[in-house]
């Protein structure tokens, strides 16, 4: 079941218009530039995707959207985040029904679960459901929540969850997973989210990564694992400290929340470089000044990336 989902998931930026709607042309030509960029499949709809910020009917129709871009070029996963099991299951079938190979969900957030509630909760979502679903563990946004690696692999040797997105930050505890689910068989796809080590955390026992810097520099991405999987370490590394020189970009825009300077780096990136017409973000998030964009614009053209 879990055969197909191992490489390289971006999360897939949404691009919106100078007025605030999603931006659909250049939503296309983001889909084009990731597979054209050799990523293995496609993670719609999470924190890159600015999922927090769309309405139900917002998400379902970027879902289409990308499903019928990608025409079965690559699998989709689709972010179900949701409060509850209940809401979660509600957003799974509109997910899938727009093209969704595979949903990611997390814990439950505003409700207050214990680790075995939490695991009962991607139980009631798996049964719910008729494809794979991923877990996303993400701190984070879910008052400091970090999904227990025993609970994990207890999930995927029970057939309940084919793989888990690790964005926690915490490289120790994801080693612990690696380790736990190689002794239980590998029931789980491990992917890690964190950016700046991929290359280690494929040395360790990734099965793949979701950058989300990967819609500005695909094809670097792409080489990265490449090298990763023909074990040239060295090259490598050479490789991923290329990608941390441009993820400097993240740290550009200044005097903004979260949200608006990892995915709106990205955003500004992708329109100097011509993917997307406009780096907007959804609102209450600030407009760019010209500052933050001609900073992006220095780092881009200090590597190579941008003439």
């Amino acid at each position: 079941m879990t055969q197909e989902f191992v490489g390289i998931y971006p999360p897939v930026v949404t691009p919106f218009t100078a007025e605030g709607d999603i931006d659909f042309a250049s939503l296309d030509r983001v889909v084009d530039h990731l597979i054209d960029g050799g990523m293995h499949g496609l993670f719609v709809m999470g924190s890159t995707g600015e999922v927090a910020y769309l309405t139900d009917d917002q998400r379902e129709s970027v879902v289409s959207a990308i499903a019928a871009r990608t025409a079965g070029r690559v699998p989709i996963l689709v972010g179900c985040m949701e409060q509850t099991a209940p809401r979660v299951i509600q957003q799974a079938h509109r997910a899938i029904a727009a093209g969704a190979a595979g949903i990611v969900v997390t814990a439950p957030f505003y409700a207050l679960n214990s680790m075995s509630e939490i695991a009962e909760h991607f139980r009631m979502v798996a049964a719910a459901v008729d494809v794979p679903v991923f877990a996303y563990d993400v701190p984070v946004r879910l008052g400091g929540v970090k999904l227990a690696p025993e609970m994990l692999v207890m999930l995927g040797t029970e057939g309940v969850i084919a793989g888990v997105k690790d964005s926690s930050g915490n490289d120790v505890e994801f080693r612990r997973l690696i380790a736990l689910n190689r002794a239980a068989g590998s029931p789980l796809k491990l992917f890690t989210g964190h950016e700046m080590v991929n290359e280690a955390m494929m040395l360790i026992g990734a099965d793949g990564m979701v950058p989300g810097f990967a819609n500005v520099d695909p094809a670097r991405y792409r080489a990265l694992w490449d090298a990763c999987v023909d074990g040239k370490w060295e090259h490598a590394v050479a490789i991923q400290e290329e990608i941390n020189a441009e993820f400097q970009v993240v740290f550009m825009p200044r005097g903004r929340g979260g949200d608006g300077t990892g995915v709106g780096a990205f955003k500004i990136a992708m329109h100097l470089l011509g993917v997307i017409d406009q780096p907007t973000q959804p609102r209450p998030l600030a407009d760019f000044t010209a500052e933050d964009i001609s900073a992006v614009r220095e780092v881009l053209v200090h590597t190579g990336l941008l003439a």
